[in-house]
C-alpha cells in the first residue's frame, strides 16, 4: 500500500491577523550575477529561518558568468507552504536594468525598498516605497571602494531587517556562520547590515503590513541544497567510484561529494579508499561507471540533460549486459543547450527508455532533500539488486536551491550486493550460468572478476548471448533473453519506492504529480477546497516502474490530472503505456515549461478552468 498524508490545513491552523501579514509573504530580491548578492540573500534567508518561519528560497541565475540579471525569492509562510508563489509582495530593487520592470509586475499592496538614485516611486503610486541611500551608507562601513560592490548587498539584509521586524541578532548570527572562516569579512558585513537597519530605522514611518514574528516550526530542522542532500546519501550507500563531466545544474553534487568523501574515506594509512575521475565527455563518465559496476564497485555519474542524451550508447549496455550503475540526473530545460540555469522535469521519458532498441530503466524521482538522501541510498542498493542502470531524477530547483529538512534518519539496513555468487556457492552448485533466470523474478546470479573458482569467469557483452553467457545470433536466445529482462522490469514495480497518498474521502478527482511539483500540488489542493469547495485526491509518484497502487489511483476517480513540468506531458504518456484504455481516457494534462518552478496558482487556475467551474 502506499503511504498517505494529511492536507497542509490539517497541519496548520489559518489565524490571519487584522491589518498585518505575519509570516506569509513573497520577498524578491533583484541585482546582477556576480554582485556579492548570494551571501546578501543566504543570511536574509537564514535569519528567517532562525526565527522559527518556515522559509524557502529560490535563485534565478542568468547562465552567463557576471554582469546579468539575477532574481532571489524567499518565501516565508507560516502555513509551511514551500512552493514558488507566484506574485511577489516584497521587493528589493537593486539592478537598474530591471528595476522599472520589477515594480510594474508588483501587485497593488506590495512593498518596493529601492536604490533611491533610480527613482522608482515616480512609476506608481499604488506600491509603498522605501527609497534607500546604499551608496551613501555603505562608504563609511567599507573604505576600499572595490569591495563596496560587494558590501552594498548587506545594507538592504539590514534595511529588510528592520521593515519586517527581523531580528538584528538573527542577522549577525547568520552571517557568522556564513564567513565562518573570515573573521574580517563578517566585521566588515556586520557593519554593513547594522547600517542598513539603523538607516531605516532613523528614516522611515512603517506603512506596510508584513511582519516576521518568532515561530518554533524548525526545531531540529536544517537548511540545505538536494545535491548535497544526494552527495551525502551516496557517500553512506558506499560509493566508491565517482566519474563526472561538470555541467550546470549537477556539478555540485560531485563537488560536495568530493569535499564528503575526503573528509571522512580516507583510511589510516592516509590514502583514499575512493577513486573520483573527471573524464573527457559524458560518454566516457558514463563507461567508467559501468566499468566499475562489472567490477564490483558502487559506482555512480551526476549530469544533466545534455550530459544524459551522449550517455546513451553506455546505458544501453549496462541494461543488456546487467550491470549496475547509478545516474543522477539534475534535470534543467532543453533541447539543445536550452535554458541551462532553469528547472525542468524534462528527461523522463529520455530516460525511461534511454538507448536504442527496447530498454526500460528504473526510475526514483525524490521531491524532497530528504529524498535526495535517502533515494540515492536505495539507487545504489537497487541497481545491484536488479544489475541495471538506476536513475535518480532531481531537477534544477531541488538540487541547487535552498530548501528545510529534517534531519536525515541514519542508514540501518545493511549494505545488500544482490545476487553475487561466492567461489564456495559456485562448489556448492555446481556452477552457473550468468543470465539464468532461476529464481523466476528474472534475476540472474552473477560473479565478480578475482573470484577463485575456475567456472566464476563468464563473457560480458553487449551483442546477442544466451543463459551461459555465450555469443548467440539465435532468435529463440534472443527472445528469451529480452522477455526475462522484461520480468525483471515487472519484478521492480515491487521494490521502487511507493507512491504517497493524500486522500479526501469521497472526491472523484484525482491530481498526480511527482518530483518539485509535489509543493505546489500541496498548496493547490488547499485553494481548490477552500476557495472553489472541490475537492481531490493527490497521488504523487515516486518511482517507474509504477507501483500497483498507481493503477489503484486511477481506476477509483472519474477525472485525473497529470501534473507536470514539460510540454509534452511525458509522464502522461508513460502512463498511458502503463494503463488499460478505459483508464487512459481519465487522464487530463496539466503541463508547466516556463523554466520557473511550479507555482499553486497555476495549477489552481488550470484545473478549475478544466473542471468548468
Amino acid at each position: 500500500m502506499g503511504t498517505v498524508d494529511v492536507s497542509v490545513h490539517e497541519r496548520q491552523e489559518r489565524a490571519p491577523d487584522k491589518g498585518r501579514l505575519v509570516n506569509d509573504f513573497t520577498i524578491q530580491v533583484a541585482t546582477v550575477n556576480g554582485s556579492g548578492s548570494q551571501s546578501a540573500n543566504t543570511v536574509l534567508l537564514r535569519s528567517i529561518f532562525q526565527m522559527g518561519v518556515p522559509v524557502s528560497g529560490k535563485n534565478l541565475f542568468p547562465s552567463n558568468i557576471a554582469g546579468l540579471p539575477t532574481w532571489y525569492t524567499i518565501r516565508a509562510s507560516k502555513h509551511g507552504y514551500i512552493a514558488r508563489k507566484k506574485e511577489t509582495d516584497f521587493l528589493v530593487a537593486m539592478n537598474q536594468e530591471t528595476a522599472q520592470e520589477d515594480v510594474k509586475s508588483l501587485r497593488p499592496g506590495a512593498v518596493c525598498v529601492y536604490d533611491a538614485p533610480l527613482n522608482l516611486s515616480a512609476i506608481r503610486d499604488d506600491i509603498t516605497f522605501y527609497p534607500v541611500l546604499f551608496d551613501k551608507l555603505v562608504a563609511p562601513v567599507c573604505p576600499e571602494a572595490k569591495l563596496r560592490r560587494l558590501v552594498k548587498n548587506m545594507i538592504y539584509v539590514g534595511a529588510v531587517d528592520a521593515l519586517l521586524g527581523i531580528d538584528l541578532g538573527e542577522s549577525e548570527k547568520a552571517l557568522v556562520k556564513h564567513f565562518a572562516k573570515k573573521k574580517k569579512a563578517a566585521e566588515l558585513n556586520t557593519a554593513a547590515i547594522r547600517a542598513g537597519h539603523d538607516y531605516v530605522k532613523a528614516t522611515f514611518t512603517k506603512k506596510d503590513p508584513y511582519y516576521v514574528e518568532r515561530m518554533n516550526e524548525n526545531q531540529g530542522k536544517l537548511i540545505i541544497d538536494g545535491n548535497a542532500a544526494a552527495a551525502l546519501g551516496s557517500m553512506f550507500a558506499g560509493v566508491t567510484v565517482v566519474t563526472w563531466y561538470p555541467i550546470t545544474p549537477s556539478s555540485s553534487l560531485v563537488e560536495q561529494l568530493i569535499d564528503y568523501l575526503k573528509q571522512y574515506r580516507i583510511g589510516p594509512d592516509g590514502k583514499a579508499t575512493f577513486a573520483v575521475v573527471q573524464a573527457e565527455d559524458e560518454l566516457a563518465a558514463a563507461g567508467m561507471v559501468f566499468g566499475a559496476g562489472w567490477a564490483g564497485a558502487r559506482s555512480m555519474t551526476s549530469t544533466s540533460g545534455p550530459g544524459i542524451s551522449l550517455m546513451g550508447e553506455f546505458v544501453g549496455l549496462g541494461y543488456y549486459a546487467e550491470i549496475p550503475g547509478v545516474i543522477f540526473d539534475i534535470q534543467r530545460v532543453g533541447p539543445s543547450t536550452g535554458l541551462p540555469t532553469r528547472t525542468m522535469q524534462g528527461d523522463i521519458l529520455k530516460c525511461a527508455f534511454l538507448s536504442h532498441g527496447d530498454t526500460k530503466h528504473i526510475l526514483l524521482i525524490p521531491a524532497s532533500v530528504e529524498e535526495c538522501f535517502s533515494f540515492a541510498i536505495e539507487a545504489f542498493e537497487l541497481a545491484e539488486k536488479f544489475q541495471t542502470p538506476v536513475f535518480v531524477m532531481s531537477d534544477l530547483d531541488l538540487g541547487m536551491n535552498n530548501w528545510i529538512a529534517n534531519a536525515f534518519a541514519y542508514p540501518e539496513k545493511p549494505v545488500a550486493r544482490g545476487k553475487v555468487l561466492s567461489a564456495e556457492e559456485i562448489e556448492r552448485l555446481g556452477g552457473f550460468a550468468r543470465y539464468k533466470d532461476v529464481d523466476g523474478d528474472g534475476i540472474p546470479y552473477r560473479t565478480l572478476p578475482g573470484t577463485r573458482h575456475p567456472q566464476a569467469a563468464y563473457f560480458t557483452r553487449g551483442s546477442g548471448h544466451n543463459e551461459k553467457a555465450q555469443y548467440s545470433e539465435r532468435p529463440d536466445d534472443y527472445v528469451h533473453n529480452m522477455e526475462r529482462l522484461a520480468k525483471k522490469f515487472e519484478t521492480a514495480r515491487s521494490f521502487v519506492p511507493v507512491p504517497v497518498k493524500h486522500i479526501e474521502a469521497g472526491s472523484k478527482v484525482g491530481i498526480i504529480a511527482y518530483g518539485t511539483s509535489h509543493w505546489a500540488l500541496l498548496e493547490s489542493c488547499d485553494q481548490l477546497r477552500e476557495e472553489f469547495r472541490v475537492t481531490a485526491d493527490y497521488l504523487r509518484i515516486r518511482a517507474y516502474p509504477f507501483n500497483h497502487d498507481v493503477h489503484e489511483f486511477v481506476k477509483n476517480h472519474d477525472r485525473v490530472y497529470i501534473v507536470e513540468q514539460n510540454r509534452d506531458g511525458q509522464m502522461l504518456s508513460l502512463l498511458k503505456l502503463d494503463l488499460s484504455p478505459e483508464q487512459v481516457v481519465k487522464l487530463r494534462s496539466i503541463r508547466h515549461y516556463n523554466g520557473l518552478p511550479i507555482d499553486a496558482r497555476s495549477v489552481t487556475d488550470e484545473i478549475i478552468s478544466q473542471e468548468g467551474k
